[in-house]
């Protein structure tokens, strides 16, 4: 059974061996929220925790709201950002979720369960209809947005790499 929760504190060792193991793998950290400085933890959840609220928003980003997905250990298996609304450039490219799962975890069925319980959520901002975008050629996460519903809108092309637009109707 896995669960979304809110940052908190509690979970600190398990965050930065999540955020470890990724960058162990050389892969990039998805979703932007687990860039931040993690040097004064508690200083980055109540951050993180205050981009919900609007708190602290830089120039051109969006209330947001961050979760990271637990299982029944309490280990953290990924975590998810929820854009409240669009911008001009979140409507072209990078939608109303970004979301990942860290590498030991993938291939499970983690993300589709995290997306699921994130549309829930969606729903409960008042969300009516979601875009996610993807890279044409991350095949696992167009299965999670097509396993949750999403419908191909558009294929776009930026700086030479292709991505996919998905639309998810809540209504």
């Amino acid at each position: 059974m896995v669960r979304l929760i809110k940052p908190d504190t509690s979970f600190k060792s398990e965050f930065l061996d999540m955020i470890s193991e990724w960058k162990e793998s050389g892969e990039e950290l998805i979703p932007w929220s687990l860039n931040f400085n993690t040097t004064d933890f508690n200083e980055m959840v109540e951050k993180i925790n205050g981009y919900s609220n609007g708190i602290g928003l830089k120039d051109g980003f969006v209330e947001c709201s961050t979760y990271w997905l637990i299982n029944e250990n309490n280990k953290i298996l990924g975590a998810i950002d929820i854009r409240h609304r669009l911008n001009e450039k979140l409507l072209y490219r990078g939608g109303h979720i970004g979301y990942g799962i860290r590498p030991s975890e993938r291939k499970k069925g983690y993300a589709t369960q995290m997306l699921s319980l994130a549309l829930n959520i969606c729903k409960t901002i008042g969300i009516p209809k979601v875009l996610i975008t993807c890279d044409k050629n991350n095949i696992g996460s167009s299965k999670v947005i097509l396993n949750n519903g999403g419908i191909l809108d558009s294929e776009e092309i930026e700086n030479g790499e292709v991505f996919q637009r998905y639309w998810i109707d809540l209504s």
